[in-house]
């Protein structure tokens, strides 16, 4: 025993000297990069952001300019006008950062560049929430052919012609002076032909208000001027009629997003409304922002100066986007570099990482003669693995599991701890922000719990009980991947004092029959990235089936923020516990 302890010891001071020297090699490399860096850059490097805005949005480019340089009284920014003539100075120099709209996008060969959407001006077309058809109207929709033919056909169109049906109620369309110049509005209608059935009047409130007289008109208006004043929904009686894209005569499950504002905005995100409909706000450039200063400005852009494009009757980002946008610029380090230096700094780069790659060789070596001369054959006692399956999953004894992939365990004191399933952390793979209540909120059985982020992409879970929050796990604010590593611990979500216990957990299970109901969910699961992927024409290589027809973990990881929105609307939200 001494002597495997000694052989251990002395072992494990060479590999600890070997990782000191390592450290050292690479302190010292780091430092003569550093000092490297600092003499290239030079010193006359101008210190003043170069924006430019097309002529429709250098208004709100200028408001932009003047309430950044309020808040942010060092920077200096000069703002010129975009037009023809100078336009091309955006895309024959570096930082400069032009400001245009995808009208503007389209007439430019300018697929090289880089670019953002910062916000979007988004035409919708509306009508009268008490409209008697409204139920046929919601399930069928609305094509934007006959859309169009309304507008161009003949003088009388009625209703039965939107609906295929017999119905001889005539449609009064009205479009206001200020979106008749829209230019998607001008695309969309067609200039060049002759509006017949249009009435236009003065203003958007105008339009808005005619419609709601109005049970069975129908209208385009800028989304914008149709959210209420608390930016949670519509207008009083106007709702934007569900459009239907694919002219099957229905909408199907990926034109679903006419609910509610959240599910619209979300829709438009990720590329379910039409796109004929939207003129994106676009930050652009020769390249990807490298310096601090470019950086910061449109970092603000989507954080503070969002509210500024309400202002101005665009949309803003919703909040999963603003973030998506954020954190790229967060996974990136931009140093301001001489072009004339950039070879002189990618040599020391490359000398920086063989150097690193020939030390890893070298101490690989080093240990396996030693683990050779020692005789000693280990066998890994632990392996990870990229299977999901029934028995990747924990199940601890003695939780309450509801359908919602949650869990809830009374403590002592009474109060009920609430946290998230290892099926649904495995499932959707690492968790990168949480949206939580705050102590004092109430919840009631089956309402939204919280929202699981992931680069952007969110989740909502509901609540397996009703009651008061009395605490939250602060810990998942800064370290939300405590989550995945631990979710029937460290990872707990809320700390309740339930108000119906003993009835709601007469809908719940415990471990073994939870085991059996998950059999179901994995079926579930498959049935779901079956349909949905395949409708949405992702090839399976992005779902990595193993032999034997089983799934990759963290199977959602992968894939983009409409499939994550169907995961939730078509599994999430249709569980049932059985």
């Amino acid at each position: 025993m001494k002597l495997k302890l000694y052989i251990n010891t002395k072992f494990s001071t060479m590999k600890n000297t070997i990782l000191i020297f390592i450290m050292l090699v690479i302190i010292f490399s780091a430092n003569v990069f550093v000092n490297d860096l600092g003499a290239m850059t030079s010193p006359s490097q101008e210190d003043t952001l170069k924006i430019s805005a097309t002529s429709p949005l250098y208004y709100l480019v200028n408001e932009w300019v003047n309430e950044y340089g309020r808040t942010h009284p060092e920077a200096k920014i000069e703002l010129k006008l975009l037009d023809e003539t100078s336009i091309m100075e955006v895309f024959n120099s570096s930082g400069h950062i032009g400001f245009m709209s995808n009208t503007d996008f389209a007439s430019l060969d300018a697929i090289s560049l880089w670019k953002m959407v910062l916000g979007r001006d988004v035409i919708v077309p509306v009508f009268n929430s008490n409209n008697p058809l409204k139920s046929q109207i919601d399930v069928q929709g609305i094509s934007p052919g006959l859309l169009s033919k309304l507008v161009y056909g003949s003088a009388h169109q009625t209703w039965g012609t939107l609906l295929g049906n017999n119905l001889e109620i005539p449609v009064k369309f009205y479009l206001s002076v200020e979106d008749s110049k829209n230019p998607v509005v001008i695309n969309f209608l067609n200039e060049n032909e002759s509006i017949q059935n249009a009435t236009i009047v003065k203003s958007r409130a105008d339009l808005i208000s005619a419609i709601q007289k109005d049970p069975y008109a129908i209208g385009l208006c800028n989304l914008a001027y149709i959210i209420s004043d608390n930016h949670q929904d519509f207008v009083e009686n106007i709702l934007p009629i569900p459009m239907d894209r694919n002219e099957n005569g229905e909408i199907d499950y990926q034109e679903k997003m006419y609910d509610d504002l959240h599910s619209l905005a979300r829709g438009i995100w990720i590329g379910k409304y039409p796109k004929a409909f939207i003129n994106s706000i676009y930050s652009v450039s020769l390249g990807e922002p490298n310096s601090e200063m470019e950086v910061e400005f449109l970092k603000w852009i989507l954080m503070d100066g969002q509210k500024m494009l309400n202002e101005n009757g665009y949309c803003d980002l919703i909040l999963s986007e603003r973030h998506s946008k954020l954190s790229k610029f967060a996974e990136e380090e931009f140093l301001v570099v001489s072009p004339k230096n950039q070879y002189a700094t990618q040599k020391i780069i490359l000398l920086l990482i063989v150097s690193v790659i020939a030390l890893g060789f070298i101490v690989n070596a080093v240990f396996r003669y030693v683990k050779r001369k020692k005789g000693i054959a280990r066998e890994a006692t632990s392996f990870s693995t990229s299977i999901l399956n029934q028995d990747s999953i924990s199940v601890p004894n003695g939780l309450y599991f509801d359908k919602s992939h949650t869990w809830a365990f009374m403590e002592k004191d009474g109060n009920v701890k609430v946290g998230i399933d290892d099926f649904l952390q495995h499932v959707m793979g690492p968790v990168t922000r949480t949206i939580l209540k705050k102590p004092g909120d109430r919840i009631k059985k089956g309402e939204q719990l919280m929202t699981l982020v992931q680069d952007g992409k969110q989740l909502n879970v509901y609540a397996p009980i009703s009651g008061l929050v009395e605490e939250i796990n602060e810990a998942l604010i800064t370290e939300p991947s405590v989550i995945n590593a631990s979710p029937y611990d460290a990872g707990w979500l809320y700390l309740i004092q339930p108000s119906n216990w003993l009835r709601e957990i007469q809908f719940m299970k415990m471990a073994e029959s939870y085991k059996e109901w998950l059999i179901n969910e994995f079926t579930r699961l498959k049935d779901f990235l079956t349909t949905y992927v395949n409708a949405n024409r992702i090839g399976h290589a992005m779902v990595v089936y193993q032999d034997g027809g089983e799934l990759e973990d963290n199977v959602m990881k992968d894939l983009g923020p409409e499939l994550w929105e169907d995961f939730q609307k078509h599994f999430i939200d249709n569980a049932q516990l059985r």
